[in-house]
C-alpha cells in the first residue's frame, strides 16, 4: 500500500517505521531539523524490539498526488496547516490518530466523507532528545491496538484491508462496526488522563495511582461520558465508560482508576500522557481543541461538569504560558 503520514511525532514515527519495514511504500511529512535528520539517518524505534527503517521524508507535501491512505497524526491545532496543503492529493481512505472527537470532521472536508475511516490509537510513545546529530528515537512503550471503523456502521472490505496490512506490519490492529462509540470511549478516558497530567506532571501510573488524583480523573470521566451520553453516544460499556464506572459509588470509580494506575506502574512506568510531554517541551496544549469542547457541548445539553471545567482553567494557563 502508499501511505501518507502526516507528522512526524511519536504516533507518526512509529506507524512509518513499522509500515515501511514491511515493505509499504511511506511518505512521512515532516518539518525543520527532525525532518532533515530522519532523511539522512531514518527512524529508529527503541522498546520491545529496537530498529531503524527509512521511508521518504516529505518537506512539500503540496508535491503529493495520490495515496491509498492517510494517516493524520499532528495535534488538533496543527490540523487546518497541515491538511492546508494536502487539497489536491487523491486518497482512497484517511484516518486520524489524533485525540478528540471533532477530527473527522475536518478530515472530511479536504478528502470528502467518503475517504473517512474513523480511528482510534491505543499506541503509546514519545521522542526522545536527538543527539550527536542523530534524530531522536522513538520510545515505543504501550503497543496498544488501532482500532478502525466506517463512520456510517458495518464493516465493509477497506477496514478489513486496513486492519490486515496493520496486523502483518506488527502493529495491533481492530475493527468496529461502531466506530464512533469508540472514539468517545476512549475520548473519556483520555479526558480524565490528560487532565492530571498536566496539573501534576507526574508518569500516567503515579497520579492514576494515588487516591487524591484518581478522584478528581474519576469525576473528569464521568462527567465527559454524561455529556456523550445526552448527545447521544452509545458508550463502550467496558473499562471507564462500563455502565458500573459511570453509575456506580465514586468509591468504586476510584478503586477503578487505581487498579488501572497500578497496571501502568507494572507495565509502562515511564509512560507519560503526549499532552504532558508538549507541556514539558513548553508546546502549546491540545485543550481548545478537545476538552473545550466538551464544556461547551455540556453548556448546549445541560450538563454540570464543574471538576473539568476547573481542570480546563488550569490547563488553558498552561496551554497560554507556551505560546
Amino acid at each position: 500500500m502508499n501511505f501518507v503520514i502526516i507528522g512526524a511525532g511519536a504516533l507518526g514515527s512509529i506507524y512509518a517505521a513499522y509500515l515501511a519495514r514491511a515493505g509499504h511504500q511511506v511518505s512521512l511529512i515532516a518539518r525543520g531539523e527532525r525532518a532533515a535528520a530522519l532523511a539522512r539517518h531514518g527512524i529508529g524505534i527503541v522498546g520491545e524490539e529496537s530498529f531503524t527503517a527509512r521511508c521518504s521524508i516529505v518537506t512539500q507535501p503540496e508535491t503529493l498526488r495520490q495515496a491509498d491512505v492517510v494517516i493524520l497524526a499532528v495535534k488538533t491545532y496543527d490540523m487546518p496547516q497541515a491538511l492546508a496543503s494536502l487539497r489536491g492529493l487523491k486518497v482512497q481512505s484517511a484516518l486520524s490518530v489524533q485525540n478528540g472527537v471533532l477530527k473527522n470532521q475536518m478530515l472530511s472536508e479536504i478528502f470528502g466523507p467518503q475517504a473517512i475511516v474513523g480511528a482510534i490509537s491505543m499506541i503509546g510513545g514519545d521522542v526522545l532528545a536527538a543527539e550527536g546529530g542523530l534524530p531522536g528515537a522513538v520510545r515505543y512503550n504501550i503497543a496498544g491496538p488501532t482500532v478502525m471503523g466506517e463512520p456510517a456502521g458495518g464493516q465493509p472490505a477497506r477496514v478489513k484491508e486496513l486492519v490486515e496490512t496493520f496486523e502483518q506490519s506488527s502493529l495491533k490492529a481492530k475493527a468496529s462496526d461502531d466506530i464512533t462509540s469508540v472514539e468517545w470511549s476512549k475520548f473519556v478516558g483520555w479526558s480524565g488522563f490528560s487532565a492530571l497530567a498536566i496539573m501534576t506532571r507526574q508518569p500516567t501510573w503515579r497520579f492514576m495511582l494515588d487516591a487524591d488524583t484518581a478522584l478528581i480523573a474519576a469525576r473528569v470521566m464521568r462527567e465527559t461520558a454524561a455529556v456523550a451520553i445526552r448527545h447521544g453516544v452509545k458508550l463502550q460499556d467496558s473499562g471507564f465508560t462500563s455502565k458500573a464506572f459511570i453509575d456506580g459509588s465514586e468509591e468504586e470509580a476510584v478503586k477503578a482508576v487505581q487498579a488501572y494506575g497500578e497496571d501502568r506502574r507494572i507495565g509502562a512506568p515511564t509512560f507519560r500522557q503526549s499532552i504532558l510531554q508538549d507541556a514539558d517541551r513548553n508546546r502549546r496544549l491540545e485543550v481548545n481543541e478537545t476538552l473545550d469542547y466538551t464544556l461547551a457541548l455540556a453548556k448546549e445539553l445541560g450538563v454540570a461538569v464543574p471538576t473539568l471545567d476547573l481542570c480546563c482553567r488550569v490547563l488553558r494557563v498552561v496551554s497560554r504560558a507556551a505560546i
